[in-house]
């Protein structure tokens, strides 16, 4: 909580969190972007350890190249710091939680949820 207060008080200064989220989120949809993130995706081929490979670290450099002008460092532990400061911010604001949604959306897979066949899951009995 500490980091996420330097962090805030690095970026109060210049905007609200609200602001830099939507600078971020418009950053992927700049054409040069979404070109690296199709061409990082297409690389992936829906694998989780390739989309770590080669989409996760498009999404940083995208985050970073947007971030570090609000005193954020520009490597993954000013992204990190940012993540975890809209994360706080997610509870008090509906906005930012909606935002911070699209965002995640725009480089994780969704998560399928596993399903369990009968029998499984449930409480066994003897």
């Amino acid at each position: 909580l500490a980091a996420a207060g330097r962090a805030g008080g690095l970026m109060s200064r210049f905007c609200c969190p609200a602001a830099v989220l939507a600078e971020v989120i418009k950053a992927f949809g700049s054409p040069e972007n979404a070109q690296r993130m199709d061409e990082a995706r297409d690389n992936a081929c829906n694998d989780m350890g390739k989309m770590l490979q080669f989409l996760l670290p498009v999404a940083t450099q995208i985050q970073q190249d947007v971030i570090k002008a609000y005193g954020f460092s520009s490597d993954g532990e000013g992204v990190l710091k940012f993540a975890r400061l809209i994360k706080s911010y997610e509870s008090q604001d509906p906005e930012i939680a909606s935002m911070s949604g699209k965002l995640k959306a725009l480089f994780l897979p969704p998560m399928a949820l596993p399903s369990h066949g009968p029998g499984t899951g449930g409480v066994a009995t003897s």
